[in-house]
């Protein structure tokens, strides 16, 4: 699977070209074509002057907003790669999957959600919305968040979390797609607690040694890619565990599988993927179930 096209999403707050150039090793798994796009949303232009939505505000925007994406066109067609861009005014949710869809991008990259808890309980969080949604991987880049793991290469060595779902299995044959790009990657599992309250001794014990075997023969299957892989079986909260795991082997990324279309449950609590989406301090790769 090949990242030919990336759709860069940012409001200018915590995604610069700089965060772009990060990524940009992505071209040795076949990137040719950056799309940007940055949405101006009405409440902004309304909010500016205080008055009531206006014109030439939203023509103002658009014209900063246009500005920064020539200079970083510039730069980009200087290393032989097509850019696109879309400036546009309107819901964010609702245009970023609109531009995936003209685009056919494979990859979108946006800005870690700054909205709090409760505003996400009843308004629901952008970010959170397009993971759900969008039909390709979704990374969440914490690029400027004051605690964020900081990387000139953010896909060198990424965490894979898997879970047995469908998506998760996914994720294997995505980054596999990134042999050029990956130099060594950590594949976990995490067995959690309620599994464990009313296990034996011996049953956990099982338990362990059977998630091994299966993570042993994904890092196998990337071997054979020739991409360096090693195991290993936390147990506890998947988020918390996830995490620690990252911080242990110095990841560099946190990459899981993500279902398109969550359970009631799932969007009262939030999923372990969007979780992770939120709170992590690292770069998180969502991947959706697909054709898995």
């Amino acid at each position: 699977m090949k990242i030919e096209k990336l759709l860069f999403v940012t409001k200018f707050e915590e995604l610069w070209f700089d965060a772009l150039q990060s990524l940009l090793d992505l071209r040795m798994a076949g990137l040719n074509h950056v799309v940007f796009l940055n949405v101006i949303e009405r409440e902004k232009v309304a909010m500016h002057r205080g008055t009531g939505y206006r014109k030439e505000e939203e023509v103002k925007f658009k014209e900063m907003a246009n500005i920064r994406f020539i200079d970083w066109a510039e730069h980009l067609f200087e290393q032989g790669m097509e850019v696109g861009a879309y400036i546009t005014v309107g819901n964010l949710v609702h245009q970023v999957i609109s531009a995936c869809e003209k685009e056919g991008v494979d990859l979108v990259v946006i800005g870690r959600p700054r909205q709090g808890k409760l505003e996400q309980i009843y308004s629901g969080s952008d970010v959170t919305e397009i993971i759900r949604r969008a039909n390709i991987p979704v990374l969440v880049y914490k690029y400027l968040h004051p605690d964020a793991q900081h990387s000139e290469r953010p896909f060198e060595r990424p965490l894979l979390a898997m879970d047995g779902s469908p998506a998760s299995l996914l994720s294997v044959k995505y980054l596999k797609g990134l042999k050029g790009v990956i130099s060594e990657i950590h594949v976990m599992n995490v067995i959690e607690e309620k599994s464990l309250k009313s296990a034996s001794g011996m049953t956990v014990q099982k338990a362990r040694k059977e998630a091994r075997s299966r993570l042993e023969a994904i890092c196998d299957e990337f071997e054979g890619e020739g991409i360096s892989a090693k195991p290993h079986v936390y147990a506890g909260k998947p988020v918390v565990e996830i995490e620690k795991a990252a911080r242990e082997c110095q990841c560099t990324l946190i990459v899981l599988g993500s279902s398109a279309k969550g359970s009631w449950k799932e969007r009262f609590i939030g999923s372990t993927p969007e979780a992770l989406s939120v709170k992590s301090i690292y770069p998180t790769l969502l991947i959706p179930p697909g054709d898995a």
